[in-house]
């Protein structure tokens, strides 16, 4: 596999770091769990679920936190009491921490345990000020603001 160097984007693009710093995080592939198995599922334009295999695990195991645009998920088993004596063990029980990158906007709604899955949904709500708004020709608009600041000043 090639790597890139994105040192030229940090030099010449001004607020894409946080881009270009994903990218950087993404070549590197040390980083890279695969366990327990998880899903990302689009559910509808602007929601999106999480779905992890978390068999043998408790409620008050598993720990579920979001700061900004970071969501961290891990599991931290209880030590059993007692050795037991496997003859196959295929069943993994060790502790995990996954972190996944959230897109600007994008929140944590539920979360709940279901038959050894963890189910996270999350959704994509965009502020008012970032979605397109109709810009009316010919002065139509401006008639518009003129009656909403006749409206403010009353």
């Amino acid at each position: 596999m090639r790597n890139f160097d994105f040192a030229p984007l940090y030099r010449s693009a001004i607020g894409f770091d946080r881009l270009a710093q994903f990218f950087d995080d993404a070549q590197r592939n040390d980083a890279a769990p695969s366990y327990p198995p998880y899903n990302i599922e689009l559910i509808a334009e602007d929601k999106y679920a999480i779905t992890m295999a978390v068999a043998g695990f408790e409620r008050s195991e598993l720990e579920i936190e979001s700061e900004r645009d970071m969501l961290k998920v891990a599991g931290r088993r209880q030590k059993e009491e007692g050795q037991r004596n496997y003859l196959h063990r295929g069943i993994a029980s060790r502790d995990f921490e996954h972190r996944f990158r959230l897109a600007d906007h994008v929140r944590v709604m539920a979360a709940r345990l279901d038959n050894g899955l963890l189910t996270i949904e999350l959704v994509r709500e965009i502020p008012e000020a970032y979605k397109p708004r109709r810009i009316l020709i010919d002065g139509e608009n401006l008639q518009l603001v003129q009656e909403a600041a006749q409206q403010q000043a009353a």
